[in-house]
């Protein structure tokens, strides 16, 4: 076998694992989401805000976000946004999600998020190449509790944020996080060059995200 051959064999079995750990790293991102999703329902400080996720203009859903460190903190993870169409749940466009911090910090979280974007200009600020939470426009996160429902008629209650936390590390903030959008990692799990825009008008759809999209649809 010509030497060639073997390199073009060789370069088509790499990009084919490529795009394989792709899917089912996106695979696994939309059921985690869905687990965190079945949680909220079970979760007596989130059926009381119910009602919000029917107002919601979308919804980012972080599965895993970890924060942890020694003098310097950092937290991270991946998610995905659905836009609620007023019918059901739009098809889930893929997120990252990070900031940084520094300070006298020990320990380690790890924790569930859910962030209800109340406001339409805080949708549209997510949907662009690169988010920052309190910049610019004003946009604050507010931690659901029992304040929350009041801070979503002003201007602080752009985004309710729902978090199920586990660890030696408290303080989970969100001014500050900056949101971008995973282009590569949509391409992939929908076949094809696809922005965010398209994803929550649901122009292209997987039915990988069926189960996820009848979880947010059954929360009452």
């Amino acid at each position: 076998m010509k030497i060639s051959h073997l390199v073009s064999g060789a370069a088509l079995a790499l990009a084919l694992t490529a795009s394989t750990a792709f899917a089912s790293d996106q695979t696994e991102l939309v059921a985690h989401a869905t687990r965190v999703a079945e949680h909220m329902k079970s979760d007596p400080a989130f059926a009381a805000a119910s009602d919000m996720l029917h107002r919601a203009r979308a919804v980012l859903i972080v599965p895993s976000l970890v924060k942890g460190g020694f003098i310097f903190g950092a937290e991270g993870g991946n998610g995905v946004l659905l836009k609620h169409n007023g019918r059901g749940w739009s098809s889930p466009a893929f997120y990252s999600m990070g900031s940084g911090s520094f300070g006298l910090q020990i320990g380690l979280e790890k924790a569930e998020i859910v962030m209800l974007i109340m406001s339409d200009r805080a949708l549209a600020g997510i949907q662009h190449d690169e988010f920052k939470i309190g910049a610019g426009g004003g946009i604050t996160a507010v931690t659901l509790s029992s304040g929350a429902e009041g801070a979503t008629s002003g201007h602080g209650g752009d985004i309710v944020v729902w978090t199920s936390a586990t660890g030696a590390y408290g303080g989970l903030t969100f001014n500050g996080s900056i949101i971008k959008p995973r282009h590569e990692w949509n391409s992939e799990y929908y076949g094809q060059r696809a922005s965010v825009g398209a994803i929550l008008s649901s122009s292209v759809k997987n039915p990988d995200s069926r189960g996820l999209q009848g979880e947010l649809a059954s929360i009452r």
